[in-house]
Order: C-alpha cells, then structure tokens, then sequence
C-alpha cells in the first residue's frame, strides 16, 4: 500500500510516513476549520451586506495586531512550544465562544439567526467573524512554516501537494458535515455544537503536531534530521528550548527590507482581492436564495464541500507533475487566469450554479495549485522570516487585501455591472501573472539545491 501510495503521489517510499503523517496534522487543522467556517460566514452576511464592509476593516487592525503578538512570542519560544500554543488558542476561544451563545440562550436570548437576537448574542457574532477572519489564515501559515521546516525545497515540490490533500480531505469532511448538520438542524445550539466539535479537531492537531516534530527530528528524510547529522552539529540543538530571538516587529521590518518578501507580499494582496470580489458576488446570490440562519449556514457548507471535491482532483492527478513541469513560477500564474475566466462567464451567467462552480475551480486552483508553488517560496528564506515575516504577509497583507478588494467592489456594485469587474480584471491579471514568473526565478536563484 505504501509502494502504490509513494508511486502515485509522487514520493520516496522512505518519506512517506512523515508525509503521511504531515497530511493527517492538516486533516485536523482544516477539518476543525470548516465545521466553524460555515457559522461565521453566516454570521457575517445575516444581518445584511453592510455589515461585512465595516467587518473587513476591524480584520485588517485584528490581524496586524495578532501577527505582532506572535512574533514577539517566536522570539521568546522554540518551534515544539510555540505550535502548540498557537492552537491551543485557538481550542480555548472556539469554548469561550461557545459558552456565551450557551449563556446567552438560558437567559432567554435567541442566539444569533434564532428568535429575538440580543446585545450579548450580537456582540459574540461580530467578534466571532474577526476573530476566525484572522485566525484562519494565522493557523494555516504556521502549519506551512513548520513544513518548510521539516522539508527541503526539492521535496516541497513532490510532498506538499500530498499534504495538501490531507487538508483538502479535512476540509471536505468538516464542510459536508456541517452541511448536512445544519441542513437537518433547525436549532439554536447549532453553532455552539459545531464551534465543540472544531476545538476537538484542533486539539487532536496539537498531538500530531508534537508527534510529526518528534519523528522528523530524528529522520534522515527530513530537514530537521538532516541538521541534526550534519557536521559541527552540536547534539539536542534543534529543539532547544529557546526562541528564535529577536523583536515582535522584526517580520514586518524583513517584508519591508527585502524585494524577495515584498513581491510574494504583492502576489498575496493581489490573490486577497480576487477572493474578496468572488466572496461579496457569492454572498449577494446565497443572501438572496437563502431564508434563515440555518439555510445560510449550508448552503455555505455545500459551497465548501463542492469546492473540496473539485480540490481533490486536482491534487491527486494534476498538481506535484504540474509544479515540476512548468516551474513554481508558471504555476502560480495560473490563478490570475482562472479569476479572469470566472468572472467573463460570471457576467453572462449571475446565477447560484454558475457562481459554485466558478468559486469551486478558482478556490481548487488556489489551494491545489498555487498554495504548494506558494509555500516553496519561503523554502529560501531563514527560520526567524519563516516564523516571523510569513504571518505579516499571509495574515495582515493578505487582511488588508481584503480590505483593498471590498473598496474596489463598493466602486464597482455602484456602477452596477459585473462587465465592469471583467474590464478590471484583464490588466490586473496580466501585473498578478508578470509578477507569478518573476517570482519564480527569483526562487530559483536563491535555492542552493538548483546552483552550478
């Protein structure tokens, strides 16, 4: 089984427990994501349109602030602590949470979406949708540094694809489930249960965690196990238990200082705005066909669960070969190709079948495709900007791309014309695909595995 798996997937049969193992860690993590994604989703858009814009902004603040309190935590703490601690985070919030819409419901409140909605009820929404808009992309971004830890770029490009279906198959299962439980489940506590049922997921992620950085540590088939063999190592020093070292500003000052960081910077606000006018196209058109609370929660669980499957497919039969035919650059030009082409039928087509199966192929693209070229740009870089400057720029700039991409569709659902978003999208793309292939020779020039 081990054999075919290998053969399949495009890994060395001695790598694949590791790989295996990574892909289980990332099952958890999207797993425990997607019960939990649904209910702010719904959260958000329930109370009208008008709330996400302002939401958006206080984002932006809430992930500048996060990615600044984590830096100043990786100076202070080694890789083995500081994980773990990042998602336990995230467990103890999803059951504060939890406990004030349980407060609030045997107080006689409603619970957001049910019955008379009250101020406690309202405020925890609100909080909710900031505080998962900036987690999310925190905890994927620390999971890929620890796998670029783990990985050389050489086999970055083979395995995180297999990584990634880990994650895909987590996401899958956590946005099917959740469908189906709200689509059968017309209760208050429907958040409460599914917030539970995330935090488990998240804990079981913790374990593997420690588990994967054990195992690698002492493998010849990891990063870390290499270090630990090579020559002048000083025994017990890849785990010490002391930080990286340095301030809590110093990501943002190495995003700042490097053209290397400012162009994936680029790409990633680039990448934010794409997925933030598909976000407000695709919340108008369920907002319109959806009644309550809970209809609005599946029909986002059904949004990710087609999104899931179309990922799926691509990252079992498409993706490793395809990074290692056309380079990381190429591949991550993709993306900037597909949002044309989504929104061109988009403009013909407005309606809620044409919208899932543009944002099921744009998001397969994103996470399938361009997500592993993505994280094998940070295979070159040193640990303190992996743990440090990464986090600037998948959380705060990709947040504030966000931000850019709510004012661009304020301007242009005034104007009234998804036509007019097309026209936008042409030269936008044409920068975004430059920017892809000028990306991915920079890479190549930094990788000492691809030097004479």
């Amino acid at each position: 089984m081990t054999d075919w798996a290998a053969q399949i997937f495009n890994i060395r049969r001695a790598e694949f427990p590791l790989a295996a193992l990574a892909a289980a860690f990332y099952f958890c993590v999207l797993c425990g994501y997607f019960f939990v994604r649904p209910v702010r989703d719904a959260m958000g858009v329930f109370r009208g349109m008008d709330e996400l814009y302002w939401l958006f902004g206080v984002t932006v603040v809430s992930s500048l602030i996060l990615v600044l309190l984590f830096g100043g935590v990786v100076a202070r703490m080694n890789r083995r602590r500081f994980i773990p601690a990042a998602y336990g985070f995230v467990v103890a919030c999803l059951i504060v949470f939890a406990g004030l819409l349980v407060v609030d419901a045997r107080a006689g409140g409603g619970l957001v979406g049910y019955g008379s909605e009250t101020a406690l009820a309202r405020g925890v929404s609100y909080t909710f949708y900031v505080w998962l808009s900036a987690i999310n992309l925190f905890v994927n971004s620390i999971f890929w540094a620890f796998m670029v830890d783990l990985f050389s770029v050489e086999q970055g490009k083979r395995i995180f694809a297999f990584i990634g279906i880990g994650g895909t198959t987590g996401a899958l299962a956590g946005g099917w489930a959740t469908n189906r439980i709200a689509a059968f489940t017309e209760s208050a506590y429907l958040p409460v249960g599914l917030m539970a049922i995330g935090a488990g997921f998240f804990v079981a992620a913790i374990v593997l965690m420690l588990t994967l950085d054990h195992r690698a540590a002492r493998s010849e088939h990891s990063r870390l196990g290499k270090a630990a063999t090579a020559p002048g190592h000083v025994p017990g020093t890849a785990n010490a238990p002391s930080g990286i070292g340095g301030n809590f500003w110093d990501g943002a000052a190495a995003v700042i200082r490097s053209p290397y960081l400012l162009g994936i910077a680029l790409w990633i606000v680039f990448m934010a705005i794409s997925n933030t006018l598909i976000y407000f196209t695709q919340a108008n058109i369920i907002l319109n066909r959806s009644d309550n609370f809970s209809q609005l929660v599946s029909s986002y669980a059904l949004m990710d669960a087609l999104t899931q499957i179309a990922t799926l497919i691509t990252q079992i039969f498409i993706t490793t070969r395809l990074i290692r035919k056309l380079g990381v650059g190429w591949t991550l030009a993709i993306l900037p190709l597909v949002t044309l082409a989504g929104f061109a039928v988009l403009a013909i087509w407005p309606i809620f079948g044409v919208m899932a199966v543009f944002q099921a192929v744009h998001r397969a693209t994103r996470y399938a495709i361009s997500r592993p070229s993505r994280e094998t740009l940070f295979s070159v870089v040193p640990p303190a900007e992996r743990y440090k400057a990464k986090p600037v720029v998948d959380v705060f700039l990709y947040r504030f791309g966000d931000l850019a991409g709510t004012g661009i569709h304020a301007v242009l659902s005034a104007l009234g014309s998804l036509v007019l978003i097309v026209g936008a999208t042409v030269p936008f793309a044409a920068v975004w695909c430059a920017l892809s292939v000028a990306l991915g020779r920079a890479q190549t020039c930094r990788d000492p595995e691809q030097q004479p």
